[in-house]
């Protein structure tokens, strides 16, 4: 990808003077948003401007994963050159040059998991129900776990492959599966992108992931017999989001496994265009939107860019397939997944995806704790996309985000890096050998690791889990004694590592302890002052210690003279938490403590930060405000309540 094709187009030039003036206005302006912004930041840190650390674009910016940044404001000085029109190189805006305005994307339904019927007869009563109500597209589990393959052709009966997308995932039984479906296709069979035939052989990234899949050679054998009748082979991102990977490295790792499919496929003698026509993309799409919408733009940008250079510009076009992310579901409250669900369906299909899938809002759930039948999760999975479709028309104009000086940047800006981390992954020489060498699950490793750093400190907030906990919500497991929160479930990958498990893991802890003895751990807080005062820091407090499944006593405002019969009246509690404005920690906050510990309570907290505690007063033991490693914090309560998580609780898959 050269600098050529991605610098920032320059919106004045010197042989007009109208466009310089316009530039010089814009300049103006800009600088002029730049001094107010500057004062009003000055203002609300108490300090002159030019006391501040750095610019107002500098202060203003937010950091994204993947070394990503997203400026304040974006202008017109911010443009770049007009991409060309859909299912044309680079294939920015589309790979599919005829997709039906009024179909818009393909709502691709999933069948042959667990939950789906498993007899024949009613997986094709429920294939064809899906059709004739909204779904449009087709993945089905075959093979061992999923449809027999002797019942696929049963399965599929009443379907006209000429107008429905097929998409197979067989594991080790992807061969057999895929000659099974070749079988089923007339000779003459020639499918466009919107009504592809995916035969789902992903040798690849399965190994990154570790889901059982086929040879790669017999993947490749298998391209041969397919011809231009189907699509052998899938480049299969979500196993590197099921395990933590930003959008960045997900796209760098899905062009480097592409790349290596492209190697293997011409040295078998296929041409660079046969090649090509050979692959399909499956990203996650994410709650993000944005992020979600750039990285869908960005992969093909990127891939058009390696067609570009083995010789077959006009074959570039990736093919994509989004699933919503499954490690974003959340567990707890499984209900707030179709919000989830519908911000990734809508940057997906925003993005450009040709096909999407949205997953069951419990699918991250294990079979025996959903409480909802699956016709039900599944009508409501299909009915997000057609809203989206029929309601709000997205699907009615290929690439409404393009021109957006935000959106056009973001890409530009996600396809740079995912460009400059797949070259770096070619630098290890190629992506068979940066997997074998490591380089890549570290890569990934560091990403996990820093996305459970930012839920630990909640500067990534999760509804229902780290915000609005419901600790009154039913256990997953009553019993309080399996670990069947943990179990697979299809088509997560063995190496889910979900954004939610920290806080679930202390959820499912408490549970346990409510199990086994009947009531959850449980802290009191000692409320001073009047409600107005300390009410901010209670119901922080309180949220944060449900988010880790303890329960807070609120015996509602204290003098330090009632703090021992508060204690008491609580059951005698061994943790409390005091809560109070600073100002009345400067009056009563000595007291207060002093009367709590003589009540008996061996550990003390205090809602806030170190700073707003008297110096010359005893120390609590521990402070709880905004920015403090949650996590950790509830970690050390549970400890302290005689509650811990269960040794290696959800480390197969979180």
């Amino acid at each position: 990808m050269s600098d050529g094709d991605t610098s920032n187009a320059d919106t004045t030039t010197a042989d007009d003077p109208t466009t310089a003036a316009s530039g010089s206005a814009l300049h103006d302006t800009y600088e002029q948003w730049s001094r107010s912004a500057a004062a009003v930041l000055a203002k609300s840190r108490r300090v002159s401007v030019d006391e501040l650390p750095g610019t107002p674009e500098e202060l203003l910016a937010t950091d994204l994963p993947g070394s990503l940044t997203v400026k304040p404001l974006y202008t017109r000085r911010d443009e770049l050159p007009e991409s060309s029109l859909p299912g044309q190189f680079p294939f920015v805006r589309g790979s599919d040059a005829d997709r039906d305005p009024i179909m818009g994307w393909r709502v691709t339904e999933r069948f042959g998991d667990p939950s789906s019927p498993n007899d024949p007869g009613a997986i094709n009563d429920a294939i064809i129900d899906a059709l004739e109500n909204g779904a449009s597209g087709l993945w089905l589990s075959v093979g061992a776990d999923g449809i027999a393959l002797d019942d696929l052709a049963a399965a599929l009966d009443g379907v006209l492959f000429d107008l429905v997308p097929v998409t197979i995932d067989a594991g080790v039984d992807g061969i057999a599966a895929a000659q099974t479906l070749l079988d089923l296709l007339p000779d003459d069979h020639r499918p466009s992108v919107s009504t592809v035939i995916n035969l789902g052989l992903a040798p690849l990234t399965s190994a990154y992931s570790t889901r059982p899949d086929v040879d790669l050679a017999a993947a490749v054998d298998i391209a041969h017999r397919a011809g231009t009748r189907a699509r052998a082979l899938r480049v299969d991102g979500t196993d590197f989001a099921a395990a933590g990977a930003t959008d960045v490295a997900e796209l760098a790792f899905s062009v480097a496994a592409g790349v290596d499919y492209l190697r293997a496929l011409t040295d078998s003698g296929l041409s660079p265009e046969q090649a090509l026509g050979q692959l399909t993309f499956a990203l996650g799409a994410s709650d993000d939107q944005f992020l979600s919408i750039a990285k869908f733009r960005a992969l093909r940008r990127l891939w058009a860019r390696v067609a570009d250079v083995v010789g077959a510009p006009n074959a570039g076009g990736a093919v994509t397939h989004a699933v919503t992310t499954i490690g974003m579901f959340s567990q707890r409250d499984a209900w707030v997944n179709m919000l989830r669900s519908t911000v990734a369906a809508f940057g997906a299909g925003v993005g450009g995806a040709d096909q999407v899938t949205v997953l069951g809002f419990d699918a991250a759930l294990p079979l025996e704790a959903r409480t909802s039948s699956p016709a039900f999760s599944r009508r409501m999975a299909r009915n997000t996309q057609l809203l989206l479709l029929e309601e709000s028309n997205l699907g009615r104009v290929l690439d409404p985000a393009g021109g957006s000086w935000f959106v056009e940047s973001l890409t530009d800006d996600v396809a740079h890096a995912a460009w400059a981390l797949f070259q770096t992954v070619e630098g290890h020489g190629g992506y068979r050998a940066a997997l074998e060498s490591g380089f890549i699950a570290d890569q990934i490793a560091e990403s996990l690791a820093e996305r459970d750093r930012a839920v630990a400190h909640r500067t990534v907030p999760l509804t229902g889990i780290s915000e609005f906990p419901n600790l009154d919500e039913r256990p997953l497991v009553e019993s309080g004694s399996a670990t069947s929160a943990n179990t697979p479930v299809a088509p997560a990958p063995p190496n889910l590592v979900r954004t939610a498990h920290q806080f679930e893991e202390l959820r499912d802890a408490s549970d346990r302890a409510l199990a086994e003895s009947g009531a959850r751990p449980t802290i009191v807080l000692i409320p001073l002052g009047p409600v107005a005062e300390h009410n901010g820091r209670t119901t922080f407090v309180a949220n944060l210690l449900a988010a880790g499944g303890i329960a807070a006593i609120n015996p509602g405002p204290l003098r330090p003279e009632q703090i021992a019969d508060a204690v008491a009246a609580a059951g005698d509690p061994s943790v409390a938490v005091l809560c109070a404005a600073n100002p009345r920690y400067r009056e009563e906050g000595a007291a207060a403590l002093d009367a709590v510990r003589g009540a008996g309570v061996r550990t003390v907290h205090v809602a806030g930060p170190a700073s707003a505690w008297p110096s010359e007063a005893p120390a609590p033991d521990d402070f709880v405000g905004i920015g403090v490693d949650a996590i950790d914090t509830l970690t050390s309560l549970q400890q302290l309540l005689g509650v811990g998580a269960r040794s290696g609780s959800g480390a197969a898959n979180r």
